[in-house]
This record gives C-alpha cells, structure tokens and sequence, in this order.
C-alpha cells in the first residue's frame, strides 16, 4: 500500500506528527520496534495523551493512519521522518543507538527521490556526518543527488493546547538547496508556518539553543531560591514582582529539578560536542550542576520542615509525594525531579507513597488515595491543577511546597516553600 509519509518512531513526537499530517489528509505509517505498541495502536488506543484515543481512532479507522514494526513499508512512502529517542548514556554521553538503528534499518528500503528527515534532538552534525553516511552505505544513494536529507527538530510541548505540532512554526535544514525545498514543502502541507535555515547543522543547534536559553534561566532561579532561603526572603514573591516589568524581564519558576527529555539532557549534547573544539562550555555545565543539585535542596527543605514542624526527622517520617510527572496536568515522567527526590528521601530513612491523578504507577510504587492527615508530610512535587490544595492545606500537618500551589492559601503555619 503506497503512503506519503513514514514515520519511525511512535512516541511522544511521532504520533503527534502522524496525527498532524493525517489530518492534513496525508496517508501516514508509523513504524516502530515494539509490537504490543504497534497493535495498540492499530485499534485506535492511544498511549500519548496530546492524541487521545477519540481523536487517534476515526484516523486508525479511515486508513489515514496505520502502524508496523516492518521497516519495508519505507519503499512505498513517499517521505520518512525519523523520530527516535536521544538519551543520555550512564557517563552522561550522547547515545545515538537509536537514530543509528533506525538508519540502518530504514536504508536498504530508500529509493530515488524520498525525502528523509530527522526529527530527534541532537548536536550539531549528526544529520550529516551519522545519519546521511548510514543511509548512503545501506541505499547505494547519495543524499542531495539521489534522495533528499533535512533536520526539522521536534518541538513539542506534551499538554501544550495552545502550540501544537501543527502551530509550532517548523525549522528546517537540508544538506542542501534541493533538500531543504523538498522538506519545506512536505511540512507545509500540516504545518502552518515553515522557517528555512541555511544547513542542518543550524537547525541542530537552533533546538539546543532553545533548551538550554530555559535550563540556564531555570538554574538562576533555582540558584536565587537557595540563596533567598538563607536570607528569609519568599522567592516566589520576588519573582511574580520582577514579571510585573513590561520589557527587559523573562519570568521562569524555581522548581525541584529539571523533567522532561529536553530541558535536562540537550545541554549535555551540546557539551559534548564542543570538547571536539577544544571549548568549554562553562556557561552551560554550571547551570547543569545547579538544576542537578536541586533534589538534594529540596531533601534538606524536607528535613528542616519536618525538624521544625513535627519535631521529627526524616527518617522513620511517612512522607507523601503530590505530584511525579515531569510538569502538571500530564503524564510524562521522563526524567521526573520526583525520581531523584524519593530516591534521596529513602536512603535517608523515610516510608514514601506518592498520589498523581495522572501517573497510576511510578518508581515500583502505586498512586496511593490523596490522604494528607495520614502522613507526617505532604511534599508538592507538581503542581495538578485538578488538586485542592487548600483541601490539603488544611488536612495535612507539614507541607512543603515546591511549586508555589499554596499560594494565597491560609497555612497558619503549617507551609515551607521552596
């Protein structure tokens, strides 16, 4: 069955790319290496709540969108967007496995005149020097001559309604002129506004940029935070005063650390790369140390809380986690602060449940009843917007709130903030 568009990789940006073309009227194939995920996915269930299953299903129903772990399909698509995950090794590195098997899979099935686009966040060259000699070596093509090459990182915001994949305006850069044309025009056809850069290796560090503009932001804050604990200032007060400046001032939240599989992991990409040019990326490796330190902060916040308002220590203490996923109202939870935090609070002693209405199991553990009054401490990890927090509030003996829930609420003592 001819399709327009296959897309290798059916997570957190594939699917919503796939939905977005779909709807678009394109004929789009999701191929992925997970066979219980491709039959799910074939009746129309969706995994991935920014596609719900009401929504992904007529698409499943119509043909508009099938999916296959058989990298074959490949040949009869017209175009194939790569997106696949870029973690991080155990030394910190980047781990390119998956864009590599995904190329070298995909590469015996190109033909003439495909269009091959890649989508994961990486540092500056992969297209070119990782991804473009696997599909040469595996086709007999030549990208530029034969088929063409781009990258169009991904920009997606899981539980953004307001910037979808389809209104997020598109980077493109292709290893040339003919590529970067030919994959314009493909993400024109779903996505409203389409921005054209002058190769792939600026389209690379443009993502990366915008990743770590937030991480080093966040890592300011977070640094203010530890000092305006010190100095019995509410940081939380400070930064809503800055915001009320109309020019000249971005505002971003203190938090318990960094979530999400960008914010946390693209700045160690770009790191990486950069030792290749004898550079040291200063700026950047600070803000990491900063963000990563900020579970162990919040562990002490933890323990003075409880010291001082229940006369007890952690260990031995019954603490309850509000909130694992990475943001609120989601159910993501890669590279959830909430993972660091419990670890840290265990290995000091403490008995630790959690409740998230939107994450059922997490870290070996079950969401538990929101029960605040049966543990010596609440800590709010994320901030649901489905949460009563005064309910809380007033049930629970110590709260610690990291993300400012409480705001507004009478503590009468009971509330330590970040």
């Amino acid at each position: 069955m001819n399709r327009d568009i296959a897309v290798i990789g059916a997570g957190y940006v594939g699917l919503p790319l796939a939905q977005t073309f779909a709807e678009a009227g394109q004929k789009v194939v999701l191929v992925d290496v997970v066979p219980s995920l491709v039959e799910a996915l074939n009746r129309g269930d969706s995994h991935i709540d920014d596609v719900p299953s009401e929504k992904l299903r007529p698409l499943v129903e119509s043909g508009a969108i099938t999916a296959t772990t058989d990298y074959s399909v490949v040949r009869d698509s017209d175009a194939v967007l790569i997106a696949v995950p870029t973690p991080l090794s155990r030394q910190r590195e980047p781990d390119l496995s998956y864009i590599e098997r995904a190329a070298t899979d995909a590469a015996p099935h190109l033909r003439a005149g495909h269009v091959v686009v890649l989508e994961s966040t990486t540092y500056p060259g992969t297209t070119r020097e990782i991804l473009q000699p696997l599909l040469e070596k595996g086709s007999g093509l030549k990208a530029g001559a034969d088929f063409h090459l781009a990258f169009s990182p991904e920009r997606v915001d899981p539980g953004n309604r307001d910037f979808t994949t389809k209104t997020t305006p598109k980077i493109v850069g292709g290893v040339d002129g003919g590529s970067a044309e030919a994959a314009a025009a493909l993400y024109r056809k779903a996505v409203d506004d389409v921005h054209v850069v002058s190769t792939p290796e600026a389209a690379e560090l443009t993502k990366l940029l915008e990743n770590i503009f937030r991480s080093v932001n966040i890592a300011l804050v977070n640094e203010l935070a530890q000092l305006c604990d010190r100095m019995g200032i509410d940081v939380w007060e400070v930064v809503d005063a800055a915001a009320t400046k109309p020019f000249g001032f971005m505002s971003f939240k203190p938090g318990p650390g960094l979530g999400g599989h960008c914010i946390p992991i693209d700045p160690f990409y770009l790191t990486w790369k950069a030792r290749e040019y004898d550079f040291s990326t200063r700026f950047v490796e600070l803000a990491g140390e900063v963000n990563n330190n900020m579970p162990y902060f919040c562990r002490s916040v933890v323990s003075q809380a409880l010291n001082h308002g229940a006369q007890k220590s952690v260990s031995g203490s019954r603490i309850l986690v509000l909130g694992v996923a990475y943001k609120a109202d989601i159910n993501d939870v890669r590279e959830s602060p909430a993972e660091k935090l419990i670890e840290l609070l265990r290995t000091a002693g403490a008995e630790i449940a959690y409740h998230d209405p939107h994450v059922p199991e997490f870290d070996g553990l079950h969401s538990v009843a929101l029960e605040p009054e049966a543990y010596d401490c609440v800590a709010i990890v994320t901030a649901h917007s489905t949460i009563d927090y005064e309910d809380v509030v007033r049930r629970g003996k110590v709260i610690v709130d990291f993300r400012n829930a409480t705001k507004g609420i009478d503590a009468d003592g009971k509330v330590w903030k970040l």
